[in-house]
């Protein structure tokens, strides 16, 4: 059980630092300041396809075993299911403007700042809501048979960028990650 849980804030903080790496770029974009499109492009199309499919459906698995613990979440849950299609949303709108720009394609500026900063709030205003309201909950009332659903719900495969067998290609994600990271 507690294994679950600190998988589950671990990949908060993974994520969390990939929005810190993008808003940094989109500063950078905000100040003409030569933005790396195409590490935005890579932080945008691992927080497309990793949380999407594996972190969210162990969340929403989690989310209906709550439910059935506690009904006085089931609006809080509600919300945070309807953000996670939000996000999703969000996502792939930013990332088919950062495909565009790296293609060189011509793009309003005002579409590719206004689809990073809906999804930069959204992101982490939910991911700071599930870490302050969901995560000590579930570890309060999830039972280890809950717990072993959670992680049942995971389709086969690694994390293509945390896991051991990270994907070349975010060999330089993982580089400007690690040089962001604090100093000890």
């Amino acid at each position: 059980m507690s294994d679950s849980i600190a998988l589950w804030q671990a990949e908060h903080r993974h994520f969390a630092r990939l929005l810190d790496l993008l808003e940094r770029q989109v500063v950078a974009f905000l100040a003409d300041d030569g933005p790396n499109y195409r590490l935005m492009l890579d932080v945008v199309s691992y927080l497309r396809y990793f949380p999407d499919r594996y972190h969210h459906a162990r969340e929403d698995v989690a989310f209906a075993r709550l439910v059935k613990r506690d009904a006085g979440l089931k609006p809080l849950i509600e919300r945070l299911l309807q953000e996670h299609r939000v996000i999703a949303a969000a996502g792939t709108e930013l990332l088919k403007y950062l495909e565009q720009v790296v293609d060189d394609v011509v793009i309003e500026r005002a579409k590719v700042e206004a689809a990073a900063a809906t999804y930069l709030v959204y992101y982490r205003r939910h991911l700071a809501l599930e870490d302050r309201d969901i995560v000590p909950r579930a570890e309060q009332l999830l039972t280890a048979q809950d717990w072993e659903a959670v992680m049942a719900a995971i389709p086969s495969g690694s994390d293509p960028l945390f896991g051991e067998d990270a994907e070349p290609r975010y060999r330089e994600l993982r580089r400007q990650i690690a040089l962001a990271a604090p100093q000890t």
